[in-house]
């Protein structure tokens, strides 16, 4: 069923994964009004949902909670460093709201929620014009071109492969009604963006240089989760080092990119 969470939805089901909102910066501030609503109206309507049916239901929130974090590895009672009008507010505000109005449906309706902050995904299945730092520099990579890295490069983040992500989420849903979160779900591996474009470029056998733009505005200076409460709770930890991931997901885009029409088409409309 293809649905816009904005709106209401009328079905009939027995547990509720809200995942709906984009999660790469070029896409979330094309249009920041409607990632607001997504994330928000989005999280009512699924919410009042939830409540009819007396469903479970998991928020898909995000470690953009944390902000530019003052705080590191970032656990979960810490409160965030979010700039509320900058350009990526849109998203880390929306997710942050939506926190909001899981907690207050849980206080006022005893509601069964869940709520996982998810920390930098990656895997195969990522468009290639997705905008984010993994897909970024597998695209350039294959094609020969360019690797961006923004600012100098020694910002750091933690990539969790998709497998694992999913794994956390399902375990998450399983717990006793008391386990509400929020719980980071996400692979305490700390990496910098030049590390990863270096392990891109060797894992690819690309000739790509690595160039330097300015950095965006408001880009976290490091990102790395505390997966203590995970381990805990869910009995749960990322199992696929970095390394692993990226063979997986460079052999997806190299698929991909053997259609001559969508290389043809990235050549002259290159990924952010």
């Amino acid at each position: 069923m293809r649905h816009d969470v904005t709106f209401p939805l009328y079905i009939e089901v027995d547990q509720i994964y809200n995942l709906a909102c984009p999660a790469s910066p070029i896409h979330y501030q094309h249009d920041p009004v409607q990632t607001t609503k997504t994330s928000v109206h989005g999280a009512i309507n699924m919410l009042g949902l939830a409540k009819r049916l007396r469903a479970k239901i998991l928020q898909a929130s995000t470690s953009e909670v944390y902000g530019d974090p003052s705080v590191h590895p970032q656990a979960e009672d810490y409160w965030g460093h979010v700039n509320p009008i900058g350009p990526r507010s849109c998203y880390d505000e929306g997710k942050r709201c939506a926190e909001t109005l899981f907690f207050d449906y849980w206080r006022q309706h005893r509601m069964q929620i869940k709520v996982a902050r998810i920390f930098n995904t990656y895997g195969p299945r990522m468009h290639p014009n997705d905008g984010r730092v993994v897909s970024n520099f597998i695209v350039q990579a294959l094609l020969g071109r360019d690797i961006t890295v923004y600012g100098d490069g020694s910002q750091t983040r933690s990539f969790c492969y998709v497998d694992d992500l999913i794994d956390g989420l399902v375990r998450l849903m399983a717990t006793r009604s008391e386990v509400t979160g929020p719980v980071n779900i996400g692979n305490p591996s700390e990496f910098s963006m030049l590390e990863l474009a270096t392990m891109v470029i060797d894992l690819t056998g690309s000739h790509s240089r690595i160039v330097h733009r300015p950095r965006p505005e408001d880009d976290p200076e490091q990102r790395r989760p505390d997966i203590s409460r995970a381990q805990d709770l869910l009995d749960w930890k990322p199992r696929t080092m970095l390394k692993d991931g990226l063979v997986r997901t460079i052999a997806y885009f190299d698929q991909l990119l053997s259609d001559q029409k969508l290389r043809a088409q990235l050549i002259t409309e290159p990924s952010a």
